[in-house]
């Protein structure tokens, strides 16, 4: 139900949160080389580079008021495989 309380709901990312999110990503991973780039298809969520290399997805949900992003991550096995 849109509007119910408690209800989550998403907004768009806006250029000020992609910038914010970017240094705090750069700093928390300790890699200045992280970028975080809009998505062309979807307003609340971007998308997360290291090294010029897909890392992640970053999207913005609204509960309540208050406003949280989650970082989304999948490895696949191969991945792992490759670094053993």
């Amino acid at each position: 139900m849109a509007g119910a309380k408690g209800a989550a709901t998403s907004g768009a990312l806006t250029k000020d949160e992609l910038g914010q999110l970017q240094v705090y990503l750069r700093k928390v991973l300790a890699n200045k080389s992280v970028e975080v780039r809009a998505r062309q298809r979807a307003a609340d969520a971007a998308e997360v580079y290291v090294g010029g290399e897909f890392l992640a997805v970053v999207s913005k949900d609204v509960e309540d008021g208050e406003t949280c992003f989650q970082l989304s991550m999948t490895i696949l096995e191969i991945d792992l495989a490759e670094d053993a």
